[in-house]
């Protein structure tokens, strides 16, 4: 990416020049709106969408907290169709992480309404799900954060575990096809022919947090008749990416889908940062509103706070 040593200054002299402006591009089949200070920074464009499409470190940087060691705040609110919570979980927690082994240890926890059930066991998908991202049961070793080769599966799965293995391809593969969710599998992939005629593309390049990035969003376009937006899913997902990099630094994303036997409302909002070489999550805010076959209507919305990273 050398040419980015020399167009990043060029940014700064000419971010007033009147002789540029939003572009659309067709790439691969893709219109794709370039923002003014692409077209006037004659940005390689193909070069930089490519690597989008490619990214692998949203979800790595989820995995590379399996190899390190970090305090986390975590609420979790359950809420009733009213709007009024039905229950609540607060709690500090370190993971720690020792001879290629991590584990959870919990300092503080208070919980309310029936978060837990009787045996002390997570009474809703969302409290599992959290549970299986930020915390482990006893003492977990051996692992790594490869994600070449990794991938998400239904298969083998059933009743919470599967739906658990659901909610993390959605929220680990956003616009990447997903094999085990009926109906939507295919219609979460946003870069096939499909996908196109369904969905607006846009490319900028902005300041973010004392340095640069590239912003890439994606919206459902407006006048695309009614059935076919029967096949949105993604409502939005914009994506701040390291201009140097490529790493994801921040990502917002609202998804939702109906159908007969289930429907979701979800939004999630990720920030990264950087412990060393690794990138990882240091705020997760979601909120969701989902009701699968045989399973009761949920409501709830969590925030993971995490901090005091090792790489011991």
């Amino acid at each position: 990416m050398k040419f980015l040593k020399i167009i990043i200054p060029g940014l700064l002299i000419f971010s007033n020049s009147i002789f540029a402006q939003d572009t659309t591009v067709i790439l691969e089949n893709q219109s794709v709106m370039l923002r003014e200070v692409i077209v006037r920074n004659q940005l390689d464009y193909r070069a930089i969408l490519k690597r989008i499409e490619d990214d692998t470190s949203f979800y790595k940087a989820f995995r590379n907290l399996h190899i390190i060691g970090f305090s986390a705040y975590n609420s979790i609110r359950m809420f009733n169709k009213n709007g009024s919570e039905r229950a609540t979980y607060n709690s500090q927690t370190i993971q720690a992480r020792k001879n290629g082994c991590r584990s959870t240890s919990m300092i503080s926890q208070k919980s309310t309404g029936d978060f837990f059930d009787k045996d002390s066991a997570y009474n809703y998908i969302t409290g599992e799900m959290y549970a299986s991202l930020f915390f482990t049961k006893g003492k977990i070793c051996g692992e790594n954060n490869i994600v070449a080769g990794r991938s998400f599966s239904t298969s083998g799965k059933s009743g919470i575990d599967k739906h658990k293995e659901q909610l993390k391809m959605l929220f680990f593969n956003p616009g990447k096809k997903i094999p085990g969710i009926p109906f939507i599998g295919n219609k979460l992939d946003l870069y096939d022919d499909h996908a196109h005629e369904l969905y607006n593309y846009q490319l900028d390049f902005v300041s973010y947090k004392g340095s640069f990035a590239y912003v890439f969003t994606i919206t459902p376009k407006e006048d695309i008749g009614y059935f076919k937006k029967n096949d949105i899913v993604v409502d939005n997902m914009t994506t701040w990416f390291d201009y140097k990099t490529f790493d994801v630094l921040a990502r917002n994303y609202s998804l939702s889908y109906k159908a007969g036997v289930y429907d979701f409302d979800v939004t999630m909002e990720v920030e990264m940062t950087n412990v060393g070489n690794l990138l990882v999550p240091q705020v997760m805010r979601y909120k969701g509103n989902f009701s699968a076959a045989f399973k009761k209507r949920e409501r709830g919305e969590f925030t993971a706070t995490l901090f005091d990273y090792s790489l011991k």
